[in-house]
């Protein structure tokens, strides 16, 4: 990977799983990569917890938890928790979520912007919570960006588009651009496998949830792919979920996500290193196993270069 750093890695702890999880952990430390952040799939901050546990150098984070569904008083205790038991390796990173998801909950919100910013003046109100780790909101429009570096210490992104990433970041502050101590990650759909076209499908089937919701198509629609979200708001609008993946073309999924050989990747991550995303969080999935045989194939992709 030339002279760039190496990745940091997405990981969640499914049932039956977690003990495995922790010992998944303890490898991807053994292996050099640069960090370790827990997806909203389950309970991310729980993971983190463990994970400070088991793990002794790698930093980590949550990437992210959803600011509704707990009281801000125990994420402020909790994620004070995490950070000093970690020896000050943990990020916390927070989102609204998205709206479909927050009403399946039962859960009425606000502005997205209003209802972050209050959350984190809040949260670092709660009396008696500890030091808090620095806080990395989740963002993907200017305005959310632009929050984040004025009341955080980082921003991530999810399923960003690498071509519109100068732009994205061109809403910090010239100081949050310059400054290496900000925070600055994409989740990254990966697959690996020298199969090109089986990775880009496993690739459109991991991302089917994600063009399902709105706030993603607006912001892939001003990222330049305005043809390819319309199509799937028709598909959408007529109940035809299963065309979804066809409507995903060659060039956003290029945009989005990693796909290919082990070279491939490899390069795809030093890009988006250039593109001004310091910390790449790849998010592997595999062509023809579970989640233990994608990181298998993401150990061997990167295993003379984390």
């Amino acid at each position: 990977m030339s002279d760039t750093s190496p990745p940091a890695v997405a990981l969640a702890a499914v049932p039956g799983r977690r003990r495995a999880t922790l010992d998944l952990a303890r490898e991807i430390e053994r292996r050099g990569f640069s960090g370790i952040y827990c997806a909203s799939f389950g309970d991310a901050l729980g993971l983190c917890e463990a994970l400070a546990l088991v793990t002794e150098r790698i930093p980590l984070g949550t990437t992210i938890v959803n600011l509704h569904t707990r009281h801000v008083s125990e994420y402020a205790v909790t994620a004070s928790l995490v950070h000093e038991l970690s020896g000050g390796r943990f990020h916390f990173g927070v989102g609204v979520s998205h709206d479909p998801m927050n009403r399946r909950l039962g859960i009425s919100t606000g502005r997205p912007l209003s209802d972050m910013r209050r959350f984190v003046e809040q949260l670092r109100e709660v009396p008696r919570a500890g030091e808090l780790p620095p806080i990395v909101v989740a963002a993907l429009r200017e305005k959310m960006v632009a929050l984040a570096g004025e009341i955080a210490e980082g921003v991530v992104f999810a399923n960003a588009s690498r071509s519109h990433m100068a732009a994205s970041l061109a809403a910090l502050p010239a100081s949050r651009r310059a400054d290496p101590a900000f925070f600055v990650g994409d989740m990254i759909p990966i697959c690996i496998s020298e199969d090109r076209r089986a990775a880009m499908e496993r690739n459109r089937r991991t991302l089917v949830m994600y063009v399902s919701l709105p706030n993603y198509r607006n912001y892939w629609k001003e990222a330049g792919y305005v043809e390819e979200m319309e199509a799937i708001e028709d598909a959408l609008a007529k109940g035809d979920r299963d065309a979804l993946p066809s409507l995903m073309s060659e060039r956003w999924l290029a945009d989005v996500t990693l796909f290919g050989s082990a070279s491939e990747v490899r390069e795809g991550v030093a890009a988006w290193q250039s593109s001004g995303v310091r910390t790449p969080i790849l998010v592997p999935s595999s062509a023809t196993g579970n989640q233990m045989k994608a990181f298998e194939e993401l150990f061997a992709a990167f295993s003379s270069h984390a």
